[in-house]
């Protein structure tokens, strides 16, 4: 019996497990999210709407669990891995470096009946320590656990003035929306989302964090506001996919237009953050972009002082996934000039998810101090290798859906590394493999630890 279940669950039918799985941490109320707690900019939403209540029984199991925590981040192993992408992400070619996520998977391997704690707030810490505790004692990739527990700053967001209503989208299933922009003449009556941040409820979580994990774990509070610069989805979402392929023939001006207002409203969410001292250095073992970890010598830049962190002290990170159908020409005109000026402000920068990018690269290349570069599943792996060379960090995304069936594909699995690896070793990349976007494992965690496993048999082959 795998140790994440309890008696039974694995063999559930597969209704029962989908409930389960859509009841995420528990109470019926669906608390959780669509990565796992993954992506801070998510979970840190998630957080600030729970009341900031731990009882005297919920936080024993959390000590429990942080003392497992501390112990793991204690060996000398964390170190060695912590130095590893440093050098990676450095550009020194090191055995390349595996990144197992499971995502939205981790409901699967800790589901709700596993977890001990009853408050809310305290189901979401025990399943963020649960998951430290599993990657490192149980997949064994090359994420670092390091002995801190971090809070992100609690905020809201104002609207814009025109709401895009999503129709559908229950239990991860699929959805539709109506784009509230008709008329680009609408683009006027637009407003920047504004920032307001609960500095009141914030010290609350950061004070409560501190006399829960005291002594343990080092609580360390941090800015987590965005995921993207690409604001392609934010366009869709506007305007509708179909009118902004039609309007990039019928309509430039006013597509332009809507694509000004995003980049305006970004640079002024990046003046209001940085004024007021609230970001946070990205390069400490954080999940930066499409994956992987920022740790880099190279940030913060010259000049940080130690307490106000900086754009040029942090990574950027942007993408297009949206305009995969889009060609070179149109993505130039509409789509990079916006982008580029976001990542401009940053020290270093991350390009790219699941959208394939060799015959975008006399475009992205172009990006300020670009450094680590997604290599999707739909790229061409030995191309993409030529073009990045010992320049980028070849940040390889691996098809998950080896991984989706009870027994995963195997040899299938072994093809795609084996060609990842043979090609970045040949033109001497920096270059990790990431299992990301896994949206389930068939209830079946020894997929994702036998991806792990074999991912570092392939490069132990291929590198010697």
């Amino acid at each position: 019996m795998l140790l994440s279940y309890r008696a039974g669950e694995f063999f559930m039918d597969i209704g029962s497990k989908q409930k389960l799985k859509d009841e995420r941490l528990g109470d019926g109320l669906g608390l959780g999210d669509t990565n796992g707690l993954s992506w801070t900019c998510n979970s840190c939403k998630l957080v600030g709407e729970q009341a900031l209540v731990i009882n005297k029984a919920d936080k024993k199991i959390l000590r429990e669990l942080a003392r497992s925590v501390a112990e793991i981040a204690a060996r000398p192993e964390q170190d060695r891995k912590r130095k590893l992408w440093e050098k990676h992400n450095d550009l020194v070619q090191t055995l390349p470096l595996v990144f197992c996520d499971p995502e939205l998977a981790w409901y699967e391997i800790i589901p709700a009946t596993l977890l001990q704690c009853r408050g809310r707030l305290a189901r979401i810490w025990e399943f963020r320590l649960r998951k430290e505790i599993y990657w490192a004692m149980t997949i064994k990739d090359d994420r670092v656990t390091t002995p801190e527990f971090t809070v992100q700053y609690i905020f809201s967001e104002t609207s814009r003035g025109m709401e895009t209503h999503i129709i559908g989208g229950t239990g991860d299933g699929a959805y539709r929306w109506d784009p509230p922009i008709s008329d680009y003449n609408k683009v006027d009556d637009l407003q920047f989302k504004q920032i307001a941040i609960d500095y009141k409820k914030t010290d609350k979580l950061f004070g409560l964090a501190q006399e829960v994990f005291s002594e343990i774990l080092k609580v360390r509070l941090e800015g987590s506001y965005w995921w993207s610069f690409g604001m392609t989805l934010d366009l869709i979402f506007l305007r509708g996919f179909e009118r902004i392929l039609m309007d990039m023939y019928d309509n430039p001006e006013g597509l332009h237009k809507l694509m000004a207002f995003l980049r305006d409203e970004n640079m002024a969410k990046l003046d209001f953050l940085e004024k007021n001292n609230l970001l946070s250095l990205n390069s400490l073992g954080d999940f930066v972009g499409t994956g992987g970890y920022g740790w880099t010598k190279q940030l913060p830049a010259p000049g940080y002082d130690g307490s106000h962190v900086r754009l040029l002290d942090m990574w950027g990170y942007s993408e297009s996934q949206e305009t995969v159908s889009v060609s070179p020409e149109f993505f130039k005109e509409y789509i990079f000039p916006y982008q580029a000026a976001i990542l401009e402000r940053f020290g270093l920068n991350i390009y790219g998810c699941c959208e394939p990018l060799d015959r975008r690269w006399d475009i992205i290349h172009l990006i300020p101090r670009l450094r680590r570069v997604t290599v999707s599943p739909w790229s061409d792996p030995e191309n993409m290798a030529e073009i990045l060379n010992k320049n980028y960090v070849y940040c390889r995304k691996i098809n998950p859906a080896y991984m989706a069936t009870p027994i995963m594909e195997e040899e299938m699995a072994r093809v795609e590394l084996r060609s990842t690896f043979r090609a970045a070793k040949k033109h001497c990349c920096p270059a990790e493999v990431m299992l990301r976007d896994v949206m389930t494992l068939s209830w079946n965690p020894e997929n994702a630890i036998n991806w792990t496993r074999i991912a570092r048999e392939e490069a132990a082959d291929i590198y010697g």
